[in-house]
């Protein structure tokens, strides 16, 4: 499955910038950038950029998790909106005391991957996948050159939202992933008692993993971040299942805040 394992950015061009300045501001290479943002005709002229169009930028960090770069006239609130997500989970897992300042150039985590097309893909196909819609997809990817609903081109890297609550935003198991026993689940959480819940399903409903918690490294109302690994209780009755993320309720353990991950056993 072609999800990029190394980190990418999206950045606002402004005027004046060119490929180069680009890649060598943010260590990643012309080519690179071209290919992932199908710089090429039919598109433009080759390499050919417009200020606020909108690029994906490759780098070699290894960490899928994308950061958006803050450009004028971004808020807090566009930026929750363009990744179907929420103010105080972005402002929380960026350690921002006020959502209302926020910084051009400022790089900001955001609940989102870099999957690279394939010849076959549609972006119906790539939705179903990983359990997004199509129109959060286009959302993730409004304004950057070379993206349309109706073409889409090989070895594109395209912007996907990855699932979230409002208390809770799983960073590990990338939606779609391969899942074994022992693997890891990560991610961060403003949960009461700092105690995140997680369980493994598989599609037929059969609990592969029962429940477990781990402990967030803050409190709320901060948001922490967790990591555990989730040892396979029974085998998988099915190829895929869902790994659910939550949180219980204080007053009655009812389930809350619940992200589901899709995963392939």
């Amino acid at each position: 499955m072609p999800v990029i394992s190394k980190k990418g950015l999206i950045y606002t061009v402004k005027s004046g910038d060119t490929l180069y300045a680009i890649a060598s501001r943010f260590g990643s290479a012309v080519d690179a950038i071209e290919r992932a943002n199908h710089l090429y005709p039919p598109v433009t002229d080759r390499g050919l950029i417009f200020p606020d169009d909108v690029l994906a930028i490759p780098t070699s960090t290894s960490n899928p998790i994308i950061s958006h770069i803050v450009t004028n006239g971004d808020t807090l609130m566009a930026i929750a909106q363009t990744f179907n997500t929420y103010v105080d989970l972005l402002a929380g897992v960026n350690n921002i005391s006020n959502p209302n300042l926020i910084s051009v150039g400022q790089s900001l985590v955001v609940p989102a991957f870099t999957y690279r097309i394939v010849s076959g893909d549609t972006l119906y196909s790539i939705a179903r996948r990983f359990g997004v819609s199509v129109a959060e997809i286009e959302e993730a990817n409004a304004d950057r050159p070379g993206f349309q609903r109706d073409v889409i081109w090989p070895d594109y890297h395209l912007i996907i939202p990855i699932p979230t609550s409002r208390n809770i935003f799983v960073t590990r198991p990338l939606p779609d992933s391969s899942f074994n026993s022992g693997d890891k689940v990560e991610g961060y959480a403003r949960v009461f008692e700092a105690v995140v819940t997680f369980q493994l399903r598989d599609r037929n409903g059969v609990v592969v993993s029962n429940e477990r918690f781990a402990m967030t490294d803050k409190g709320a109302p901060a948001y922490g971040f967790f990591s555990s690994t989730v040892p396979f209780d029974r085998q998988p009755t099915s190829s895929s299942g869902e790994l659910w993320v939550y949180s219980r309720s204080a007053k009655d353990g009812s389930i809350q805040d619940l992200v589901k991950i899709k995963v392939n056993f």
